[in-house]
């Protein structure tokens, strides 16, 4: 595969209003660490509001999608993660995101750990995506680096997959990591063969990321959180974005 576009990354803030939650004093802020990543040269902003707000509250939603409309017209992309309910559903209707990452996480789960189920939930993921996708909205759905879940992806008629990068995490931390990566480079070749598009996240950081990313040399968007926070409380948001995105690169 000759091709290659630019990566963009897409800072996760969960964990910023996981802190801000810790006390009842109002920081840090969420929308103002949205202005530092996105001054960095961030490219988008995620969310994952869950239905106890521990970390992302739905007001949190509303407020960054003012921010963005207001301070970047369409320039700064939002994506809202999490699992299709009808309570999720309804906030997505009324913010209009550019993106939306479906995930099949249980609400007791402490982060999203694996992908959809496409022979189990084909019947209720195909109408859903069928409705944002009417209303202007990109879907994403979350995967496991399978091909046969990439084909499921594409049978719901996704606009992109978001690949879960925790098993290859696993790996280059062991040292062990050729082979799993290999599998996600066929993933990817599969999606863009069948006309989707390949979003990446989940424990993703500085060490790993560069050997991805030359490795799906058409990998739309990441989405970090986790990481790029932790790198944060050492070198601050604007460093650690810049350190990111040198990553991509």
């Amino acid at each position: 595969m000759n091709q290659r576009v630019d990566t963009k990354l897409s800072v996760n803030l969960n964990k910023v209003a996981l802190l801000r939650n810790q006390r009842d004093v109002g920081y840090p802020s969420v929308t103002g660490a949205a202005r530092l990543v996105i001054e960095a040269g961030a490219h988008g902003i995620t969310v994952h509001p869950r239905p106890d707000e521990r970390h992302i509250r739905r007001s949190d939603v509303f407020d960054l999608a003012d921010v963005l409309a207001s301070e970047h017209g369409s320039g700064i992309e939002l994506n809202i993660e999490g699992n299709p309910t009808d309570e999720l559903l309804q906030l997505v209707f009324e913010v209009l995101p550019t993106q939306v990452t479906l995930v099949p996480d249980s609400p007791e789960q402490r982060t999203s750990d694996h992908g959809w189920d496409f022979g189990r939930y084909r019947g209720f993921l195909q109408p859903i995506v069928g409705q944002l996708r009417q209303a202007g909205i990109r879907v994403s759905v979350f995967v496991d680096p399978d091909v046969d879940a990439v084909r499921g992806a594409a049978a719901v008629e996704a606009d992109r997959i978001e690949l879960y990068t925790e098993p290859y995490a696993a790996a280059h931390t062991a040292g062990e990591y050729a082979d799993v990566l290999a599998e996600y480079a066929r993933c990817a070749d599969e999606a863009v063969r069948r006309g989707l598009g390949v979003n990446a996240g989940h424990d993703l950081n500085l060490e790993n990321l560069p050997e991805f990313r030359a490795a799906i040399p058409l990998l739309a968007e990441v989405s970090i959180g986790h990481a790029i926070t932790a790198d944060a409380l050492e070198m601050g948001f604007p460093a650690a974005v810049r350190a990111y995105l040198d990553a991509l690169r």
